[in-house]
């Protein structure tokens, strides 16, 4: 059948059609503090009540195992909060302990587990569900939120320099299930996010460095300064500065939310992901790992990967790839990894199948985002995958050096 005549079938079939179109607006702000649960901060009940509803509101706190267990006065400090606040909010239970760490995203159960615990506390639209931990926890905390009533109020308090620069400040929830990296999630903005950096300087050195791959990434396609900035202070970063790591995270996440804010695309609906430069590959090695490596370092990996297959390409001058290599390497964060050695039943590096992975869950046109220079970026949808061999040969040769 011809299209014409498609379309005279079409009209004899149907009386009409009612075409419908809304926008919905969003709104959410994200706090850089300091300690704040205590004593006098009244920042986190004034947070609950910014929509000036002037109630006494209902929260459910979820905290992180491993948050718990490095700050083991933080629950009675969250309660000693809630007292001085009374007339703000309530908490409907003592605070919950659910597992940290990469692993708690691959049960369902614990979603199921948390969405029990909200019904039976019957908990409505205009109560608050609330977690302080690593991003693993806050997507799975936000996630079961996200389903009860479609969406309760939800208040991310990330506790790691990953989730204050990246994992906890924009609107996604994803879990690691039936073999990938996010499988499931759902788009939904929280209510309100703290970034307390007082909960950072317990950190592991692991997870202390974790998040600056990520200012990495948006400073190496978004801001040349910041990339410059990043670079002279690396050594300070692995150093634990606290200033400088501060100063990282704030820009990373402003960065991050400038980009949700004005890319026109926050829910993803296109084709295209430039946030997750060095990603693919990343969450490739995450899954091959089965969550034994860290986001961050998995993801360094990717992008000097990636940072590699755009120099060959003619995008990257090779000054400006030793300058990624090198600002990754002096802070601490890998420019290689075991994982690539893997080989496919093909014999090809197994991490390549991170590229059927990307292209099948932006809906079949595969779209990688590569530096073009430092601070811009460029999108390509065809790739010589003998490149990242070649790639994965001259990061190793590097590592062993």
């Amino acid at each position: 059948m011809m299209p014409d005549e498609r379309r005279q079938a079409a009209s004899r079939d149907c009386e009409g059609v009612v075409h419908e179109r809304f926008t919905v607006g969003f709104e959410y702000p994200v706090w850089f503090t300091r300690d704040v649960f205590a004593p006098g901060n009244r920042l986190f009940a004034s947070t609950l009540d910014r929509l000036g509803e002037g109630r006494r509101h209902r929260v459910l706190l979820y905290l992180d195992s491993n948050v718990a267990a490095a700050h083991p006065g933080l629950a009675a400090q969250v309660a000693a909060c809630a007292e001085e606040f009374r007339d703000a909010f309530q908490f409907a239970a003592p605070p919950q302990i659910v597992e940290g760490g990469a692993c708690a995203k691959s049960e369902m159960e614990v979603v199921r587990d948390i969405m029990t615990r909200i019904g039976e506390l019957h908990l409505d639209r205009q109560s608050f569900v609330a977690a302080i931990g690593g991003g693993a926890v806050l997507d799975v905390v936000g996630f079961a939120a996200s389903l009860v009533h479609r969406g309760l109020r939800f208040v991310r308090l990330p506790s790691t320099t990953l989730a204050q620069a990246d994992a906890g400040i924009g609107i996604k929830n994803g879990m690691d299930i039936h073999g990938r990296k996010n499988f499931a999630g759902t788009f939904a903005p929280p209510f309100a996010v703290l970034n307390d950096f007082a909960l950072l300087r317990t950190l592991r050195d692991r997870d202390w460095i974790g998040g600056v791959a990520e200012a990495f990434k948006v400073a190496i396609i978004k801001d040349a300064e910041f990339f410059d900035v990043l670079a002279r202070h690396a050594r300070d970063l692995r150093a634990r500065d606290q200033a400088i790591m501060e100063m990282a995270i704030r820009r990373c996440a402003e960065i991050h939310l400038e980009h949700i804010r004005t890319s026109g695309d926050p829910f993803e609906l296109g084709s295209a992901r430039p946030l997750d430069f060095g990603h693919w590959a990343g969450h490739e090695i995450e899954t091959m790992a089965g969550g034994a490596e860290g986001h961050g370092q998995a993801v360094a990996a990717g992008i000097a990967l990636d940072s590699y297959y755009a120099m060959r390409t003619g995008r990257l001058a090779q000054a400006e790839f030793d300058r990624i290599l090198a600002g990754l390497r002096d802070c601490g964060l890998p420019v290689y990894h075991p994982l690539f050695a893997a080989r496919g039943p093909d014999g090809a590096p197994a991490v390549l199948a991170g590229l059927e992975q990307l292209r099948e869950h932006l809906g079949g046109l595969l779209t990688i985002t590569l530096p073009d220079g430092i601070g811009r970026k460029v999108e390509v949808h065809e790739v010589d995958r003998r490149l990242y061999e070649e790639g994965i040969d001259v990061l190793e040769e590097l590592a062993r050096t």
